[in-house]
């Protein structure tokens, strides 16, 4: 069997450069062990978002190449709203919205923070909270991602008027 790490970083190549052609943003790759299997799950975004047509289409390109990377399920999607931020571009997308930062170790006494996104400086994930401006190394984070609130009631008022029409 090949060397996995070679093969999946040689998969990514091939991934990164498809995206590009096919007008899609690379967002990345991942293979992770759950329950069910071995996951190999490919993330690519387009302004307006992605669609079942380019999942489709990305993977049937991206698969050929991916023959020697041992795995259960291969999956195409968009990251979602909620995706972790991890590059430059993801902070600078994220800036003034609030997110959560959840820590490796406990910073005075806690693991996860929220605050509106001042921005990835030098190399530090800063936040604005109630008590100020909070600064994690982004080396610290094990994933910072935007929070998404749900309004409770335009939810329930969409569900009655959909059943309304039934």
């Amino acid at each position: 069997m090949p060397n996995q790490g070679t093969t999946l970083a040689s998969v990514e190549k091939t991934a990164i450069r498809l995206a590009q052609e096919l007008g899609y943003e690379w967002i990345d790759l991942e293979l992770v062990k759950e329950p069910a299997g071995r996951f190999l799950r490919f993330f690519i975004d387009k302004e307006g978002g992605i669609t079942l047509d380019d999942v489709e289409a990305f993977h049937r390109r991206i698969q050929p190449f991916a023959e020697n990377v041992d795995y259960d399920y291969m999956e195409v999607s968009s990251p979602g709203i909620d995706r972790p931020l991890k590059k430059e571009k993801d902070f600078e997308r994220a800036k003034g919205f609030e997110i959560e930062v959840r820590l490796y170790k406990p910073l005075d006494g806690q693991k996860v923070y929220e605050g509106e996104l001042v921005g990835l400086i030098d190399g530090k994930i800063v936040i604005g909270t109630p008590d100020g401006e909070k600064a994690f190394d982004q080396k610290a984070v094990a994933v910072a991602r935007r929070v998404i609130n749900v309004d409770e009631e335009l939810l329930s008022s969409a569900f009655e008027e959909d059943g309304e029409d039934e």
